[in-house]
């Protein structure tokens, strides 16, 4: 393959996958340009951005980069500053920092007016307002960058009462709560996050308000930890993933159908399920996907003991000092935390690109996660959202420097990637409904099968651990290191 050449390459955002960007794009001799909005680096887990006992839903190990493994002191599931924390450390080991500008708002993104290959980024950080021409744009904001934000009738009324109505991201200090009769809005892990910590912290009343009960999965189930059950290529096997069809999955089938209606007997069980209307309809498997939470620690205990009271509904309407619910029920409310998730886009990037890009239905058309053939010169790192979100970012860069530079060992036409993208498409829709989440950008359940794509693309000569390893154990970042090391090894000429 020839050298490629240098290039400018925009980072948008600061947080894990701006990072993982910024460091596949720079260590390949690339001029990395990164902008970030807010004044830190580290995304959802700058502490003005992050609610009070967040944590990991992954185990330490699987939340990592490659080359750096959290310290030994680090519990198995890390608090929010201390993922922080290592996400500076990451930056400082490989000077990361120089490379991104801070306070810095994209506006807007579109093609370059003079007709060459790139993008014109327009910026604003504060008063002053300037554009940039890159060769390329690597969109770095990830799930999590825009608020979804809900209002309901009476809203005014009952905020002019004194009342407030937040988003859960500005749940940030416990204090918060302390007096006050709190209400939380959603189910997720967010959501049950702050409804015990809400209990803890001195409220009058907590209630949590849900529409539908989903699969919960407990940091440990029967006793085992749940890495060992659910992050492992022989559990990932049994799931129906895209492009899987054969005559020994049809054999296996009944096996499937009794393991996945043991894991669900064995939840109902132990974490008393049906005491709290919370056994959902939707069978386990057909259900997993990135919005299935990890049990908040303390959550079953607080429903059991009355400090949290679990609802299933939504608010109607709000009245002053009280919240209105779909049941009828006339809860006492000061707090409205809503913890009702987060927009999915690129607001800045120009309608016309938009549209080649999202369909009718909300999916994103995206080959590997990571780019549209119709969308020369950028792609997406941290939109492959997964249970392994640090690795998953890291790995869909190193894809993404290479396809850039031409530099992949199976480098797609644009012909293949468009009809990969339809197949996928349609496995969504019709096969796997849950995969459908987050406009279809959920890599979960399906970890090792993404990875095995990106490493087969790259030309990794080393892939695998042996088969009990890779069969029956997680995710190893290191592994994956060793792999990225083994593919092909280039740096960009110096040519602009």
């Amino acid at each position: 393959m020839d050298q490629p050449r240098r290039k400018t390459v925009a980072v948008i955002g600061g947080g894990v996958s701006g990072i993982a960007a910024a460091k596949a794009f720079d260590e390949r001799g690339h001029r990395v340009l990164g902008f970030e909005r807010s004044h830190d680096l580290g995304g959802v887990w700058e502490p003005s951005r992050s609610y009070p006992g967040v944590q990991t839903q992954s185990p330490k190990e699987l939340y990592r980069f490659t080359d750096l493994a959290m310290p030994d002191d680090y519990p198995e599931w890390p608090r929010g500053p201390q993922v922080h924390g290592y996400l500076h450390a990451y930056a400082g080991k490989h000077d990361l920092h120089r490379l991104f500008r801070l306070n810095t708002n994209v506006a807007s993104m579109d093609r370059r007016p003079d007709g060459q290959p790139g993008w014109r980024l327009s910026l604003q950080s504060g008063d002053h307002e300037w554009t940039e021409d890159v060769d390329f744009v690597a969109v770095a904001t990830g799930q999590f960058s825009d608020k979804n934000i809900l209002s309901f009738p009476g809203q005014d009324e009952f905020v002019a009462a004194g009342g407030q109505v937040m988003h859960s991201a500005e749940y940030t200090d416990p204090a918060i709560a302390e007096g006050k009769h709190v209400l939380v809005l959603g189910g997720s892990k967010s959501a049950t996050d702050l409804v015990v910590n809400a209990a803890k912290s001195g409220a009058t009343s907590v209630t949590m308000v849900y529409r539908e009960p989903v699969w919960r999965i407990p940091y440990f189930i029967g006793g085992i930890n749940f890495k060992r059950l659910l992050y492992i290529r022989a559990q990932e096997m049994q799931f129906n993933g895209w492009g899987r069809r054969s005559k020994l999955a049809a054999l296996a089938r009944p096996f499937i159908w009794a393991n996945f209606r043991g894991l669900e007997t064995l939840l109902k069980l132990q974490l008393g399920l049906k005491k709290w209307d919370m056994v959902p309809s939707v069978p386990i498997e057909k259900d997993i996907s990135c919005s299935v939470p990890i049990v908040t620690p303390g959550l079953f205990e607080a429903f059991r003991d009355g400090s949290v009271k679990p609802i299933r509904g939504t608010i109607e309407r709000f009245e002053p000092g009280h919240a209105i619910l779909t049941t009828g029920d006339r809860i006492p409310c000061d707090v409205a935390a809503l913890a009702v998730g987060w927009k999915l886009g690129i607001p800045y990037l120009a309608q016309e690109h938009r549209d080649k890009l999202i369909e009718a239905d909300g999916q994103y058309r995206v080959y590997r996660l990571s780019v549209n053939p119709d969308l020369p010169d950028m792609g997406f790192v941290g939109f492959n959202s997964s249970f392994c979100t640090v690795l998953s970012a890291e790995m869909v860069a190193n894809w993404l420097v290479r396809y850039m530079d031409g530099q992949l060992a199976r480098q797609p036409d644009e012909d293949q990637m468009r009809d990969d993208i339809d197949a996928n498409l349609d496995w969504r829709r019709t096969q796997r409904p849950a995969a459908q989440v987050y406009g279809g950008l959920c890599s979960a359940p399906f970890h090792f099968r993404h990875f095995d794509e990106l490493v087969d693309d790259i030309g990794a000569r080393e892939r695998r651990r042996g088969f009990i390893a890779e069969t029956f154990t997680p995710p190893d970042a290191s592994a994956y290191g060793r792999y990225l090391a083994s593919a092909p090894q280039y740096r960009a000429g110096q040519a602009v």
